[in-house]
């Protein structure tokens, strides 16, 4: 009865009801609709085929469909969804829902004996990955030419498809992506998603521990290179150039006073009080040297104390020895020393070795003076008295300037 006008599939149903026999029928390609209204059907109980491909049922159908068919063609409809719980066809083995607005694949609770399934070119974005599970009996899907987005939740169902054994009809060539626009055309067959990108919770946590070990590794650093203290001696030094800026112009004395800032360690002040401000200050040529003792000016910070007579000062004399490394103040004397080589672009720094100094003796945060003493030429007390004459003239003309 296929290609005619019939509209009520109720209707039809209730004309078949007394044909004992009747065990086909074919009533696609007609104009059949069924609104689900509490109309009851009646279909003949011989029936096992039913073909109503191409009409115009939409949901209700499946409330108005023999009990004991085997093979059912619902093709090119207006379906949506297959309602669960309403059609217990517990006989039906082949079911062709092809060519319809299908978002998903439907489960077999109404269908325990379904074999063969299509599915095919409905709108079947992302398919649950669960159908081989509830439809153990199906021998058979197809699901090809469908839309597929292919997304980390595509993963688990073409997952399946190798556990499944060849139970998918038309693969590879039928299932391509859709979506994205840069995947269309691939094949399922080659989309491959890392489980990295897909489990979110496995991605938070490698996230968390990358995050983790970063802040670890940067804190390592920070306490190895002492990152703290050079950040607290930059602002140190911001801070007392900000106020030099705001002071007023007769207060700002950047003049060059001094010939040479000593910086030493205060168990090496016996040396520099007994030899080298003896040696520098008096006689032929004298050098005026700045000494935190008798030059820092009451009332201001050290840091700032330190500062002022860097800036003061044409060199910058460093008597290095264990003692200095463990001195947290010469530290700081050496840091600011060393800004201003590089900020000035000078040759400022004098480094006087007075006892050797182990390299293991010299702290992480100390580099600077490592790469210092790698790389400049200092002079070193020689333990000997004939060799300290040419020892201070060397230094005298390490010093050598003419003062304003």
């Amino acid at each position: 009865l296929h290609k005619n006008k019939f509209e009520s599939l109720p209707k039809v149903s209730f004309m078949t009801s007394h044909m004992k026999s009747l065990k086909y029928l074919d009533m696609s390609n007609n104009l059949l609709r069924h609104d689900g209204a509490d109309v009851q059907c009646q279909w003949a109980e011989s029936l096992t085929e039913l073909d109503l491909s191409s009409n115009q049922l939409a949901d209700a159908v499946f409330e108005c469909l023999p009990v004991s068919i085997k093979k059912l063609s619902l093709q090119n409809n207006q379906i949506s969804n297959v309602p669960k719980g309403v059609a217990e066809l517990k006989s039906l083995e082949e079911l062709n829902l092809a060519s319809n607005r299908l978002a998903d694949l439907p489960g077999c609770s109404g269908f325990t004996s379904l074999q063969f399934l299509n599915i095919e070119m409905n709108l079947i974005l992302t398919p649950s990955a669960d159908f081989f599970q509830s439809c153990p009996r199906v021998r058979e899907l197809q699901a090809g030419h469908n839309p597929f987005k292919c997304s980390c939740e595509l993963q688990a169902f073409i997952r399946l498809e190798r556990q499944s054994g060849g139970k998918l009809f038309g693969w590879p060539a039928a299932y391509v992506c859709e979506y994205p626009e840069g995947l269309r055309g691939t094949e399922l067959k080659d989309f491959h998603l890392s489980e990295l990108a897909c489990n979110t919770t496995l991605l938070l946590v490698t996230a968390l521990l990358l995050t983790l070990v970063l802040v670890a590794v940067v804190a390592f650093l920070c306490i190895y290179l002492d990152v703290p203290w050079y950040a607290r001696m930059t602002w140190q030094w911001t801070q007392t150039k900000r106020r030099a800026w705001h002071n007023p112009p007769g207060d700002q004395e950047t003049v060059l006073q001094f010939h040479a800032f000593v910086s030493y360690s205060e168990r090496d002040s016996l040396w520099v009080k007994d030899e080298l401000i003896p040696n520098l200050e008096k006689g032929e040529g004298c050098i005026q040297l700045c000494q935190h003792e008798r030059n820092f000016i009451p009332g201001k910070s050290i840091v700032e104390n330190i500062i002022n007579c860097i800036e003061k000062s044409y060199k910058s004399i460093f008597v290095l020895s264990p003692n200095f490394v463990q001195s947290e103040w010469c530290h700081y004397e050496l840091y600011f020393a060393h800004h201003k080589l590089f900020s000035e672009n000078s040759n400022s720094l004098i480094l006087i070795l007075l006892e050797p100094i182990p390299p293991y003796v010299i702290p992480a945060r100390y580099h600077k003076l490592k790469a210092l003493m790698a790389r400049r030429t200092y002079l070193e007390w020689p333990k000997e008295r004939s060799k300290r004459a040419l020892f201070w003239a060397n230094l005298r003309a390490a010093i050598s300037i003419n003062l304003p």
